[in-house]
């Protein structure tokens, strides 16, 4: 496997699309420092002894929290690099540089992994990896990449810390190592389909576009329009 080698984590039976669970979060709060306040879309997860929580609503609360580390052929630790991992979209725009976590996870309910209160929002590509909700409940995020090359025949050594509950919703949690090509990566079903359904189109627009300039439509005589109509004009 050549580098760079992504690691996602993929959660089965977990639903962030949910509508309720979708609409609790508060985007201008991600943002904007002057607007820590604005929690009124985050409940239950909006405040808590009456201060509000950065970031609010149980997207953010919810963030997946195992740890994975790996070694090969028994000693050599592979580093994980988590830089780059998320929407540079995202960063720039959706998340403020000035906006720091807050009061979160201090409620009496710990949904998933803690922040670190000294760096921005813009820097916690974990976060904003979880934050960007997938829109079928089998889904893989981006947890790192491995910026070394992996050989045949090397042993790799996976070991998890396993904080995250599935085992409350039935949920299951796998580990996915890929790579990608310059085409993308290695499932080749969204690809085929887009070029099938693009295929599709072109073929159908040169059908259409051969019959017109073969035999085209004919236009319609509007005087029989004049024949049925009253001395009143109607």
């Amino acid at each position: 496997m050549k580098k760079p080698i992504y690691v996602y984590y993929q959660l089965d039976n977990f639903y962030q699309n949910h509508r309720r669970y979708v609409k609790s979060r508060s985007d201008p709060q991600l943002r904007s420092r002057n607007k820590e306040n604005d929690v009124s879309s985050c409940k239950p997860e909006d405040s808590v002894n009456g201060t509000a929580i950065v970031p609010c609503g149980l997207v953010a609360w919810s963030m997946f929290n195992d740890t994975f580390s790996f070694s090969r052929n028994g000693n050599v630790q592979l580093p994980i690099t988590k830089k780059g991992i998320s929407w540079k979209s995202d960063r720039d725009h959706k998340f403020g540089k000035d906006v720091f976590p807050k009061n979160f996870q201090n409620g009496t309910l710990i949904g998933g992994a803690h922040l670190n209160e000294s760096i921005p929002l813009s820097a916690q590509e974990d976060l904003i990896v979880w934050m960007r909700t997938a829109a079928l409940p089998t889904f893989r995020k981006l947890y790192g990449k491995i910026e070394v090359d992996l050989q045949e025949g090397d042993t790799i050594k996976v070991v998890l810390q396993n904080n995250y509950n599935t085992y409350s919703f039935s949920g299951k949690k796998k580990l996915v190592l890929s790579t990608a090509s310059w085409l993308g990566g290695k499932n080749d079903f969204i690809g085929i389909a887009y070029l099938a359904v693009g295929g599709l189109c072109f073929v159908l627009a040169m059908t259409f576009t051969v019959i017109y300039l073969v035999k085209p439509r004919r236009l319609g005589d509007p005087s029989y329009l004049s024949w049925n109509r009253s001395p009143s004009g109607h």
